[in-house]
Order: C-alpha cells, then structure tokens, then sequence
C-alpha cells in the first residue's frame, strides 16, 4: 500500500480513531451464539495471515460463505491464541457495510473471527459522513483492501422506505432520514415497473452505495491502482448464499 497514505495522516487518524474502530468491530464478539468449538474445531481456530490483496480477501471471504452455506464452519481466528495476537492492534482484511438486521451477521456469514473484518451495519445499509468516514478507516489506516456493501433479501428498512414514498407518506421520528437516504435508489427503481420493487431497490441501493464509494477521492485513487476493491452484494436470507453484484476483483 506504499504510495497510497501519508504516514503522518495515517498516525493521526489511527491514534485519534482506534478506540472507536475497536467499538465498531468488537461488539459482536459477546453476542456471537456459536457452540463452543470442538477439539478439532478448535485445531482449526489458529490464527491465519491477513490476505495481502484485494483477490485474496475476497476469495477468503466467499469461501467463508461457501462454508456457512454448507454448513462446514470452521470458526477461524476465534480461539484464546488468536484473542492475545490482536489484542495490541488490528488489521481486519475486510469492511463490511450492512443491515442492521438481526438475520444479517458478517461475522457468521463470511464464517469470520476477531480481527478479520471492520463491520458497520445501519438500517437498510444506507450512509452518510460519518458512516463513510468510517468506511474510510480501514483502507486509509490499515491498509485494508476489501470493502462489500451488503444488502439483503426482505429489509425490512427498504420495504418501509419504499412504501413510505410509493404513499407519500413521512415515516416517524429519525426513521425518515433512512428512507431519504433511500430515495436515489427509490427514484431508480420506479422508471420500470419490477415484478419484486423492494428486491429490487435493494439491489440498486447497494450498487449505488458501492459505486460512490469507489469514486469517493480518497478511495478511487487506491482502487484505480489496485490495492482496493469495493464490491456490491446480496445476501439472500433462504440460501445464506451471497451473491456478487458488482465490482468484484480479478486474480
């Protein structure tokens, strides 16, 4: 990743942001429901080396899908070895930007552990300058060269939004500013009349999500070099396969 950050930017911003990127990926770590691992399980657990680029973490990353799909976990980076070996400092090979659906966790569903991914997870996915600013932290302090924007079949959030403004309708409280964040993608999604509009506008969501993200200034120069992916993709809640949208990286 030489080239791509100023070192003194990347010393301020992980000295001032870390103890809030460690919020943001080490909550999920109390609520995980995994059984506990068994001996061989856990021989299985050791910690693993980071993928070095944007291929590699996105192969690791759909071959942890595969897995959850199957049903062949293997729980890596989740045992007492791995816990002390990040217990100093990060370097996750993967953002993700999600739902906050409860059915939706990365963690799982990429069959994941700690220090592996940086995980944001809002209603409906949608962003704004701090969700974006945190979106940033890991490419631009870590080096990370993975970002997934990750909708999902049923939102709930994108069937409220969408229904909201079919009706024209306010949704109550802060709620409104997530079907606003929406409506790009409500806009598009009505030129054509679709058989499934809220599947739909999902999908256009997280593609038009991924492609800001991807000509953001300080992103679209680390991936036009090639040391950063941003790809869209949807989960699919009957299957617990992924599927990819767009943007994904060549070997």
């Amino acid at each position: 990743m030489t080239g791509v950050r100023q070192p003194q930017r990347r010393a301020f911003l992980a000295g001032g942001l870390v103890t809030t990127a460690a919020l943001i990926t080490g909550c999920s770590s109390k609520t995980d429901s995994t059984p506990a691992a068994t001996p061989a399980a856990a021989a299985s657990a050791t910690p693993t080396t980071r993928p070095d680029s944007p291929w590699a973490a996105f192969s690791r990353l759909m071959d942890g899908n595969e897995r959850w799909v199957d049903g062949s976990l293997q729980h890596p980076d989740r045992d007492p070895k791995r816990r002390e070996l990040v217990s100093q400092e990060q370097a996750p090979y993967g953002v993700i930007l999600s739902c906050i659906d409860s059915r939706v966790p990365p963690e799982l569903l990429f069959d994941t552990g700690l220090g592996d991914l940086f995980v944001l997870r809002t209603g409906g996915g949608v962003v704004g300058p701090v969700v974006t600013g945190s979106v940033e932290y890991g490419p631009m302090t870590s080096g990370t060269p993975l970002i997934v924007v990750l909708g999902h079949q049923r939102c709930g959030a994108i069937k409220a939004a969408y229904e909201a403004m079919s009706d024209g309708k306010t949704l109550p409280g802060n709620l409104q500013a997530i079907s606003d964040a929406l409506r790009p993608a409500y806009k598009e999604t009505v030129k054509t009349k679709r058989p499934d509009p809220v599947d739909a506008m999902t999908r256009i969501h997280v593609k038009q999500t991924s492609a800001a993200l991807r000509s953001n200034k300080d992103l679209a120069p680390m991936v036009a070099k090639g040391d950063l992916a941003v790809v869209s993709a949807y989960y699919s809640l009957d299957t617990g396969k992924v599927e990819v949208l767009t943007g994904a990286p060549s070997a």
